[in-house]
C-alpha cells in the first residue's frame, strides 16, 4: 500500500504539471536513487522499476554471496547463511536480488523523498517556463494585475506564470488596479536560483515598435519598415519609417486618416506624443525631418565628430528644442548626431562652456539637456520657465543669468 499511495501522489503531480511520462520516470528514478544513496551509501547495485500509470514501484538490491564472516560491504555483499534464508540453493559467488520495500527506507526518508520530488518537479516546471518566455523576449505579452507593490506590479498570465513590471519600466502616467489587463514587451528572462524572473517593460522603444507591428497592417506585412524608435516614455517619441514600395506613403499609412491608426497606440502609451518621420539616407534631410515641427534654414555637418550645426530663425528655436528639451534630445538620438542650434541673424554668441570658471560644469550640463548651450539662448528665456524645465533652483538660475549679463553683455 505504501508504494501505491506514494506513486498515486506522484501521478497527481504529473497531471497538474502536464509532465510527459518519460520525463516523470526520469525524475522519479533520480529522486529514488538519491534516497538510496543516503540510506545505503551507493545506488550502483539497485534496479528501480517504475510504472507511474499503474502505480507500480519496485526496488531491487543486487548483492554477491560471500562466506559467513567475510562480508566487508553490507550493501554489495550478503553472507551465505542470509542468502539461503531467501532461497536455500544459493551458493557463494552467485548474485542475489532482493526487493527493498519503501517502508525499509524509514518514514523520515519517505517524507524527504516526497519533498525532493516536489522540488524536482518545480525545477523542471521552472526550466520549461524559462525556455517558453526566453523565446518570447522582445514580444508583446498581456497579463493580469495580481498585486501591486511599491517597486513593481506583479502580473499573472492565464497559466498562472508570474511576470514582474518594475516601477522604472512603467510609463509615469500608468495606473493599474488589481484584475486589470496590462500589455508590455517581455524585456528579459533570467533564472534566479531555480526560479525564472520574467521582466515586462512598457518604457522600452521595442514596445512602441511592436505596437506599430500589431496595430498597422502594412508594418505587420513588411510593406513598411520601422527603422528606429526613440522615446521619452509618456512624453514624446519619434519613429522613423520607410517603405520599399514607392506607392506607399509610410507616414500617412502609420498615422491614418485624422490620426485614426496611431490613436490606439498613443492611448496605450498614456497619450505619448508620437512623431512619425520618413526615413532617408540623406543625413541633412533626415536631421531636418527629425527636428520637426521646427523649420530648419540650413545644416552644417561634421560627420567625423557626428555633430550638426543647425541654423533656424529665432521663432523656430523653441519648436526645435521642444518642451523640456525633448524634441532636440530625441532628434539627436534618432539621427545619431549631436545637434547644436544657432539663431539666424545673431552674429555674436558665446558658448556656455566659456564660463566654466564661474559656472559649475553640472549646471552647464543641466542647461545643455534642454538644448541651451550658449549665453544668448539662456538670456532669451524666462527665469521661471528655466526653473521648470531643469532641476535647478531659482536662485542658481538667477545667479547664472547675472554672470552671463555681466560678462557677455558688457
Amino acid at each position: 500500500m505504501e508504494n501505491i499511495a506514494l506513486i498515486e501522489s506522484f501521478s497527481e503531480f504529473k497531471d497538474d504539471k502536464l509532465i510527459d511520462r518519460v520525463t516523470l520516470m526520469a525524475i522519479l528514478e533520480d529522486v529514488f536513487r538519491n534516497a538510496l544513496k543516503k540510506k545505503f551509501g551507493s545506488d550502483d547495485n539497485f534496479d528501480i522499476i517504475i510504472n507511474p500509470d499503474k502505480g507500480d514501484l519496485e526496488i531491487w538490491r543486487n548483492r554477491v554471496v560471500v562466506a559467513d564472516g567475510e562480508v566487508e560491504d553490507g550493501n554489495q555483499e550478503i553472507s551465505i547463511s542470509e542468502a539461503q534464508k531467501i532461497e536455500p540453493d544459493f551458493e557463494i559467488g552467485e548474485d542475489v536480488s532482493q526487493e527493498v520495500k519503501l517502508i525499509d527506507l524509514g518514514r523520515r526518508s519517505i517524507l524527504a523523498l516526497r519533498q525532493n520530488l516536489i522540488s524536482k518537479i518545480h525545477e523542471h516546471d521552472n526550466t520549461n517556463i524559462y525556455k517558453q518566455f526566453k523565446e518570447l523576449e522582445g514580444e508583446i505579452y498581456t497579463a493580469e494585475v495580481h498585486h501591486i507593490r511599491h517597486r513593481a506590479i506583479i502580473l499573472l498570465d492565464d497559466e498562472g506564470n508570474e511576470i514582474i513590471l518594475p516601477k522604472d519600466r512603467q510609463i509615469p502616467s500608468d495606473f493599474f488596479r488589481k484584475g486589470e489587463n496590462v500589455r508590455g514587451v517581455i524585456e528579459s528572462v533570467e533564472l534566479k536560483g531555480n526560479k525564472p524572473a520574467i521582466i515586462m517593460s512598457r518604457t522600452s522603444p521595442l514596445f512602441l515598435e511592436k505596437l506599430f507591428e500589431s496595430e498597422i497592417p502594412e508594418v505587420f506585412d513588411g510593406l513598411i519598415t520601422v527603422k528606429k524608435v526613440v522615446r521619452i516614455p509618456g512624453e514624446k517619441a519619434k519613429v522613423a519609417v520607410d517603405s520599399y514600395d514607392d506607392r506607399i506613403d509610410p507616414v500617412g499609412a502609420c498615422v491614418g486618416m485624422k490620426g485614426s491608426r496611431i490613436h490606439g497606440i498613443v492611448r496605450e502609451l498614456g497619450n505619448e506624443n508620437i512623431d512619425v518621420i520618413n526615413y532617408t539616407n540623406n543625413l541633412q534631410l533626415f536631421i531636418t525631418r527629425a527636428l520637426s515641427p521646427a523649420r530648419v534654414t540650413s545644416i552644417k555637418l561634421n560627420e567625423e565628430g557626428s555633430r550638426a550645426e543647425v541654423m533656424l530663425k529665432p521663432e523656430e528655436v523653441s519648436k526645435a528644442i521642444g518642451r523640456g528639451g525633448h524634441n532636440i534630445r530625441l532628434a539627436g538620438q534618432l539621427t545619431g548626431y549631436e545637434i547644436d542650434v544657432f539663431r539666424e541673424g545673431v552674429e555674436e554668441d558665446v558658448e556656455l562652456s566659456e564660463f566654466s570658471d564661474e559656472i559649475d560644469s553640472w549646471i552647464i550640463a543641466e542647461f545643455a539637456k534642454i538644448g541651451l548651450d550658449t549665453a544668448k539662448s539662456i538670456l532669451e528665456q524666462d527665469i521661471k520657465d528655466l526653473v521648470k524645465r531643469t532641476d535647478l533652483e531659482e536662485e542658481t538660475v538667477s545667479e547664472v543669468i547675472r554672470i552671463l549679463k555681466s560678462e557677455f553683455e558688457d
